[in-house]
């Protein structure tokens, strides 16, 4: 088992950084008449800075997640934390992040924005990690492993037992990407948190609660790291109407819970209705809102749809992924409309042969 030590990992410079401090840093009252942020003192609420903090935001969720509020870090959508993470972590040009392959593509080009390598390692074809062959390829200079689970594009979730292993084997951070983990049978990776300092784990407002429009999204980790990530965000990085919005969703997480019930249940039934397309040559399984279906002739099942003004995701260029369309879950009708016009675009190519 590896010793996983803070200060060795972050970066020197940011060891030291003394951060901005703004003026909501110094008072955080509300109850005030404010002459210190050079604010318009029209046009309220809008006028004033957001909490910077967001205090309110991080108590709900605090409860709702079972995690203590400072082990909790809110960001403009998930990928401010990856990028801040690579940031904090890794020295440009230095030090790199390892990536299993198919996965989400941000990480990789959060890393090259930063001047960062990526080493990538294949997912086996059965699309499980291989965490043997991910620790063969780290070295001294390597920083984070980020898993995306489920996995996007592949749909699938990956063993806590392989994910277990290289938080003990791997002397950096494992980030953890859990977008999907609304939509999974199992629950996540939070009740894990206590036992591992180098865990961090993402989750977002962007899919189950139907809130991809107001970029909102959590990183979840030991304080420390948290406060890493506060120390380098922007002062007010996530905006008061990102934040009551939140508020007024998270007041209303019993339609959240089935709006997830209405897509699995849609999920079993655009299933069954995939199958039964001689083009379709596999579906995978997926613990997401969305499948990876390998098909005959990606390129034109997908130009056929577009033209029907009805968008699916290629995702045939991306490795293991040959021959697949990446599929999201809509409503009862919107899922009949996609099954009517591939219903047609089966019909014309039968004409055709």
């Amino acid at each position: 088992m590896k010793t996983f030590r803070l200060d060795e990992i972050v970066r020197p410079n940011i060891a030291h950084l003394i951060p901005y401090s703004s003026a909501r840093n110094e008072y955080s009252g509300q109850d005030a008449i404010f002459f210190d942020a050079n604010e318009n003192p029209f046009n309220r609420p809008y006028n004033r800075y957001p909490d910077p903090f967001h205090t309110d935001l991080k108590k709900k969720i605090s409860g709702l997640k079972g995690v203590e509020v400072s082990r909790i870090f809110a960001g403009n959508g998930s990928d401010e934390a990856i990028d801040l993470l690579i940031r904090a972590f890794c020295i440009p040009g230095i030090d790199h992040i390892v990536v299993p392959k198919p996965s989400y593509g941000m990480y990789e080009v959060c890393a090259s924005i930063n001047d960062v390598k990526v080493h990538k390692v294949l997912l086996n074809n059965d699309f499980s990690l291989n965490p043997e062959k991910i620790l063969q390829i780290t070295n001294k200079n390597s920083k984070l492993i980020f898993i995306c689970s489920p996995n996007n594009p592949t749909g699938n979730s990956f063993a806590d037992d392989d994910i277990l292993y290289l938080l003990k084997e791997f002397h950096g951070i494992i980030i953890l990407d859990e977008a999907y983990i609304d939509f999974a049978p199992n629950g996540g990776f939070l009740k894990y948190l206590p036992e591992h300092p180098n865990l961090v784990i993402l989750q977002t407002f962007s899919k189950a609660w139907g809130m991809a429009g107001i970029r909102l999204g959590f990183a979840f980790a030991e304080s420390s790291v948290i406060n890493i990530l506060n120390k380098i965000k922007y002062p007010y990085n996530v905006s008061g109407l990102t934040q009551n919005a939140a508020l007024e969703m998270l007041e209303r997480s019993m339609e959240k819970e089935m709006w997830v019930r209405s897509i699995l249940n849609q999920k079993m039934v655009l299933q069954k209705a995939l199958e039964q397309f001689k083009f379709v040559r596999k579906i995978y399984p997926s613990d997401a809102n969305f499948f990876l279906v390998k098909v005959d002739n990606p390129v034109a099942i997908y130009n056929f749809l577009e033209s029907e003004k009805l968008i699916v995701r290629n995702r045939s260029k991306m490795p293991l992924c040959e021959g697949c369309l990446r599929i999201t879950v809509g409503t009862e009708v919107e899922n009949k409309m996609l099954i009517d016009r591939l219903t047609e675009y089966q019909e014309v190519i039968s004409n055709i042969k």
